[in-house]
């Protein structure tokens, strides 16, 4: 008998993988917890029935929405990451040699299975340099400032990570970073769900001098186009060239990735919350 999971994209459409076996399942305090080992993409966890992770194609969100942010500014030393339980965008954040990396995750149950199963994402957490928080990202950062970079890093906007996508947390973000830091949060499909991204776009704007959105391409999220937003009161611009490998991230990249469909201009310049 074959197994598979399957996502549900809409009601009329859905993304499956094909599976060897279930490796765990936990119902956390927050959220139901699956890991599968897949015949094509590795080991995939998924929460609450969408895929978050697979150790196939995971780079290509985890450089995209570290490397924009951390590039655009000069020179980050201290960064915040809230959600990212997994320790991939901590591991690549590791790669500009910051002196500090706070993790705030509301879940102790995806760090653990984390770094039983995703070792090479969750190795970040090996480094002294990475300081993990078990809370509410939501209030850390009404609680702490100074950061230089600030990626917010997690699940659609339901259950737990519904407060991540409303104004007042924005406005905390807002307080939390240092003088001209630099912002970034996954925002969604526009091709599915273009007012989740519009939503984060329209938000930041009347915050940020600066906020564009940018698009990065990954398999196993619905329809494989994803959106990540960013602001600044800098001016949004690779400051810097990368010093260390990447599989996805180049400068053309981060240029390219910044200039969007006419579909998602419309949709955002039409948006009305």
């Amino acid at each position: 008998m074959e197994l598979w999971f399957d996502e549900m994209h809409t009601r009329n459409a859905r993304f499956g993988l094909r599976i060897k076996r279930e490796l765990e399942h936990v119902r956390s305090k927050y959220q139901d917890i699956h890991v599968f080992e897949t015949y094509d993409y590795g080991n995939l966890l998924v929460i609450d029935g969408t895929v978050q992770t697979t150790e196939r194609d995971e780079f290509i969100y985890h450089e995209m929405i570290v490397h924009v942010p951390m590039l655009t500014h000069p020179n980050p030393k201290r960064v915040l990451i809230i959600g990212g339980g997994d320790g991939g965008a901590a591991r690549e954040a590791l790669k500009h040699d910051p002196n500090e990396i706070h993790v705030v995750e509301i879940d102790e149950k995806v760090v653990e299975l984390s770094k039983k199963y995703f070792p090479n994402i969750a190795r970040a957490y090996d480094d002294k340099r990475v300081k993990l928080h078990v809370e509410d990202g939501i209030e850390f950062v009404k609680k702490n400032a100074g950061f230089d970079v600030i990626i917010v890093d997690s699940t659609d906007p339901v259950g737990p990570a519904t407060g991540l996508f409303e104004e007042e947390f924005y406005k905390s973000i807002k307080n939390a970073l240092s003088p001209n830091g630099v912002v970034a949060q996954q925002c969604g499909t526009p091709f599915y769900h273009p007012e989740e991204t519009c939503k984060a776009y329209a938000l930041l704007s009347k915050l940020f001098k600066n906020v564009k959105i940018y698009l990065a391409y990954i398999p196993t999220y619905p329809s494989g186009m994803w959106s990540f937003v960013i602001a600044s009161d800098m001016e949004i611009k690779e400051r810097r060239k990368k010093s260390f490998e990447t599989k996805y991230y180049n400068s053309e990249i981060y240029e390219s990735s910044m200039v969007l469909p006419n579909f998602v201009k419309e949709h955002c310049e039409n948006y009305r919350e």
